[in-house]
């Protein structure tokens, strides 16, 4: 059945959840008290109440105790500055940046009214292109309360990209980064655009670029007609000051505030187009699954350019008063796990080789993770083992898988604190409160529970649709507004969702339906393996076989034929891999999607070599 897991959100279990009562504030772990546990774990349970009804067809809703939100983000930022002006709001370990949230509105409001004074109006389009950094949630809180969209510009971009970006949503202004990594940001963007050299900084004339008049660049302005970003936060006049306060006191919670280009596993990037009620409800549902007070400090190494840092870190953490602590520019094992273990961070979060990576690490037993409670996995699935060890090693008893997509926020399927173990390796949990989802054959048509079938979501989470791509946005949303997410999947009658692997991904051999997930769940089972990945490839005989891309723990060393050993008379014959590799690593988006048709052409261009 599924299970109520309601509580009434009294006043005494706010009390009891808050910083400055109670025994979670007097906390030196994740908990003072199990009686702790038990009121965040009631409180918790209110935002994902479920009916008592047994499922019999695929299609759930998720009601809930607590209203959807209806104010913007601004004016979040404005109420969490108003209640906690002193307390933690932002660490940005790698710049030494330490922030009230009084201290953060406050750069805020100066860089929003900067934004202003460049002459940028509500709606127009402000790119950022960075890893992550204090400037990033800056600009990010900054754009929303001056009515800017936002576009979200992968840091790993090259020219090509950027350009199409820029001209995909006519970027007025750009927030860059001076390099990253490989990339030297200043020196494409003279490539790009020539025209620097001679123009004045807040009217550059690009012929490639036609409307871009303003670049905006962290630290020192060494690109030329660049502003720095400090002069932005110092330009405002009281003019400009006012203007933002009646720009601000105008906007709606359903104006579009944000442009993320999809990660592309399939290539092919689409600008998906959210609001302020998509991205701020959805925060707030993801951190109160996880039971977030103002006592909480979340450790965020995924990258903000995408919703993993951008919503599930930031917007989850401003409408909880949680302190947001960003360890790098980028994922490093070391720094996260020394962040967690200086900042005493209750929650982390991750992709499964994020996760791997920290518990790999030479010196993780030298680090206290005893202060971890809670967390997000997600990206892809994860194994059973790697769950276990984060339990066991890392303390995150209470870690929480989820499930979604850009264009939905991006959650729309969550496990709970208190889900058993097996709930959480084997689904993404039941659906968000206000969220509807359902699973339909290939007619539309929804099936029983338990039958596999193309994953569909619907509610307030769903995107206002792809920037100026009319016809990819029907494909995407129905008439009805379900969001078709591509994802196969099941129900069961509890309301829990498996995703079964993506639909392009499924591999027919010889007319058996293989689902790679299920292959790979088998495979995670062998001690060498530290990773794998199944997908099909092109076949004479049975259309498509099997292959197996294997990524070994160290010191390990295994054949092609110990893999099919430990598969024979375990697995159905052909769902064991006629084809192994053992690689280093895998093909993945910045966001840790692995992406396999980037495999699948691997192993079509080696498989011809040797015809």
């Amino acid at each position: 059945m599924l299970t109520s897991s309601a509580t009434s959100s009294s006043d005494l279990i706010r009390k009891n959840r808050s910083h400055n009562s109670g025994p979670v504030a007097k906390a030196t772990g994740p908990f003072a008290s199990e009686a702790s546990r038990v009121i965040l774990l009631a409180s918790a349970r209110q935002t994902l109440r479920q009916g008592e009804t047994t499922l019999k067809m695929s299609y759930v809703s998720g009601p809930s105790n607590a209203p959807l939100r209806g104010e913007t983000i601004g004016q979040c930022l404005d109420m969490a500055a108003a209640e906690r002006p002193d307390a933690l709001g932002l660490v940005v370990r790698q710049q030494g940046v330490r922030l009230t949230w009084g201290e953060l509105a406050a750069r805020v409001d100066r860089f929003a009214a900067g934004l202003l004074s460049l002459g940028l109006k509500p709606g127009d389009r402000v790119g950022i292109w960075s890893p992550n950094n204090a400037e990033w949630v800056i600009t990010q809180l900054a754009t929303a309360k001056a009515g800017l969209i936002l576009v979200t510009i992968n840091p790993a971009y090259r020219l090509t990209e950027l350009e199409y970006a820029l001209n995909k949503v006519e970027c007025a202004a750009l927030v860059t980064a001076t390099a990253f990594k490989s990339s030297d940001y200043g020196a494409m963007l003279a490539t790009l655009m020539p025209e620097l050299t001679t123009a004045t900084p807040g009217a550059v004339q690009a012929a490639r670029v036609p409307h871009l008049r303003s670049i905006i660049q962290i630290g020192d302005a060494s690109i030329p007609a660049a502003f720095s970003f400090a002069a932005i936060e110092a330009r405002a006049t009281p003019t400009d000051r006012a203007q933002l306060v009646k720009v601000a006191a105008l906007l709606q919670s359903d104006d579009p505030i944000n442009i993320q280009f999809t990660s592309g596993t399939t290539g092919a990037p689409k600008g998906a187009t959210l609001t302020h009620h998509n991205i701020l409800n959805n925060g707030y549902f993801i951190g109160e699954t996880m039971a977030y007070t103002d006592a909480d400090r979340v450790c965020i190494p995924v990258p903000l350019y995408h919703c993993f840092g951008m919503v599930i870190g930031v917007m989850a953490c401003l409408t909880h008063g949680a302190a947001m602590v960003f360890p790098g520019e980028g994922f490093d094992p070391l720094a996260t796990l020394q962040t967690v273990a200086e900042e005493r961070c209750t929650s982390l979060y991750g992709v499964p080789t994020m996760f791997i990576a920290q518990l790999d690490h030479p010196d993780f037993v030298s680090f206290n993770m005893s202060s971890l409670r809670t967390g997000v996995m997600a990206g892809t699935t994860c194994p059973i083992e790697l769950m276990k060890r984060c339990i066991a090693q890392m303390n995150l008893r209470d870690l929480t898988i989820c499930y979604g997509m850009t264009e939905t926020s991006p959650v729309s399927f969550q496990t709970t604190l208190d889900d058993p173990l097996e709930r959480r390796v084997t689904t993404v949990g039941r659906v968000h409160p206000h969220m509807e989802a359902k699973v339909i054959d290939a007619e539309g048509r929804v099936v029983p529970a338990g039958v596999t079938g193309e994953l569909c979501t619907r509610g307030y989470a769903v995107m206002l649709g792809y920037w100026a791509d009319e016809a990819r946005t029907k494909g995407a949303i129905d008439q009805a507004g379900w969001m078709h997410t591509g994802d196969l999947a099941t129900l069961d009658p509890d309301g829990y969702c498996a995703i079964v692997g993506r639909i392009k991904d499924l591999v027919i051999r010889g007319g058996e339906n293989i689902y790679p997930r299920e292959v790979e769940e088998y495979l995670y089972r062998h001690p060498a393996i530290a990773d794998v990945q199944v997908f099909g490839v092109p076949d004479a005989r049975f259309g498509e076989e099997l292959c197996a891309w294997v990524k070994l723990r160290a010191d390990t060393s295994i054949t092609e034929a110990d893999i099919r050993d430990f598969c024979r008379d375990q697995i159905a014959h052909y769902k064991i891999p006629r084809y192994v590799r053992f690689v280093d690593e895998f093909p993945m988006t910045v966001t840790g999607k692995m992406q396999k048709f980037l495999m699948r052409e691997a192993m079509e261009r080696e498989l011809a070599g040797n015809l």
